[in-house]
């Protein structure tokens, strides 16, 4: 006999139904916002065009863009007109007023770390690279080189670190962006650092963590091919397997922030040893340090154990692409375990494209058409088509990028929700 839902007794007994959807939530922001995203979104648009966009009448704009305007965050700008721009007034559209702020995104990694500085319409004014040295590092060392790589960048922006509104930062492992925690990192050498705030505390300024293969999707939401795609994942290889997903325009994160670890899903029980510490992990096949392991056992590298991994690399695919079979059949096996990985993906969320993106995405071994096949063939036979591969072989500033657009997006809605908190800052 089924059970009996709860007896409410609020409001006569009367329960509602449907979800409970909480104020400013995602599915709800308020107009001002809205409105705000689409002038950012398009760079230029006339007020009838913003009106029609957001369904709203052109006084509802009118007032909107009035208070956003004496906000200092849009301003009005000529925009060339169509045909004969000798006849008329000129053309005025909406833009953002890029110098209303600036933030800085950052990646910390296990070869380098890369940043940026952005102004408020996105642009880019300045990047700058920092070495590393391998392994992980203790916390105090790591916000020593976030120090020392903002005050370089902020230099070549011209810029002081008291001018920048927010910084994002990305970092490879578990991480709950919400709380500004990092459960588990390769570049740390401790647990559960609450990143973000002891970052806040060194720099004085608003800080914003997250996973670096969310950013990696972040930046190609913001950026790149996925900003018109409502839906799709991008796929990172490079010292491990990362996945960020967009789902309606938005980066998803899993109800606990710690969602998408595509990485550390199991394709062989009691198998290869991860580096997360457990084993079978689709990462302990695909990732650099597991072809640096291939490589050293397959082709008798014990003499050059101790090698930094990235010379193994480029060791084993000059060997694969002079026609060793031992090299080539290291990618391949890693290139199926890949398409186990990449069919997954399409049976559970049935994205509009993917993206592999990444450093080892120069070693095309990996997505070879007979592995790409491989992948078609694990998927569900639904009789339509699969969704397109792009493969994306930009360097750790496109990473960084994606950290922009996180500081941008929190420092966005810091105003737009809440300008008597910002005003006080």
């Amino acid at each position: 006999m089924p059970a009996k839902p709860p007896e409410d007794t609020r409001l006569g007994g009367h329960r509602g139904v449907g979800p409970l959807i909480p104020p400013f939530a995602e599915s709800l922001r308020p107009l001002r916002q809205q409105a705000f995203e689409k002038v950012r979104a398009a760079g230029l648009i006339p007020r009838v065009h913003l009106a029609k966009d957001l369904g709203v009448s052109p006084a509802s704009v009118t007032s909107l863009v009035a208070e956003l305007i004496d906000a200092g965050l849009i301003e009005e700008v000529s925009a060339p007109r169509d045909g004969d721009p000798g006849r008329g007034r000129p053309a005025v559209a909406l833009g953002v007023r890029a110098t209303a702020h600036y933030v800085a995104g950052m990646k910390l990694s296990d070869r380098e770390h890369t940043a940026v500085i952005v102004d408020f319409a996105g642009r880019l004014l300045a990047d700058d690279v920092i070495p590393r040295k391998p392994g992980p590092m203790p916390v105090s060392e790591i916000l020593d080189a976030v120090e020392t790589l903002l005050m370089r960048v902020c230099a070549k922006a011209g810029l002081a670190r008291a001018d920048l509104s927010g910084i994002g930062i990305g970092v490879p492992g578990f991480v709950d962006s919400a709380e500004g925690v990092v459960l588990w990192s390769s570049t740390l050498t401790e647990r559960a650092v609450p990143l973000a705030a002891v970052a806040q505390a060194r720099l004085g300024l608003p800080v914003f963590v997250d996973n670096d293969a969310n950013l990696v999707a972040l930046a190609e939401l913001w950026f790149g091919a996925g900003r018109a795609l409502s839906d799709f994942a991008v796929v990172t290889i490079e010292h491990g397997v990362g996945m960020g997903f967009v789902m309606n325009h938005r980066i998803y994160r899993g109800a606990q922030r710690l969602g998408l670890e595509l990485g550390h899903t199991k394709v062989q029980l009691d198998g290869a040893l991860c580096r997360c510490g457990q084993r079978g992990c689709l990462e302990a096949y695909v990732a650099d340090y597991a072809l640096a392991r291939e490589a050293t056992t397959a082709l008798n590298w014990g003499h050059k154990e101790g090698a930094p991994i990235s010379v193994l690399l480029e060791s084993l695919y000059e060997h694969a692409k002079a026609g060793n079979a031992t090299a080539r059949s290291i990618f391949r096996r890693a290139g199926r375990y890949l398409a186990v990985g990449l069919s997954n993906v399409v049976n559970l969320f049935d994205p509009a494209l993917i993206i592999l993106s990444g450093d080892r995405m120069r070693y095309d071994y990996l997505y070879a058409a007979e592995t790409l096949a491989e992948m078609d063939n694990l998927a569900i036979n639904t009789g339509r088509p699969l969704p397109p591969i792009e493969i994306h072989a930009w360097g750790d500033l496109l990473w960084a990028h994606g950290a922009a657009a996180l500081a941008l997006s929190a420092v966005t809605e810091r105003i737009l929700l809440y300008p008597k908190d910002m005003a006080a800052q």
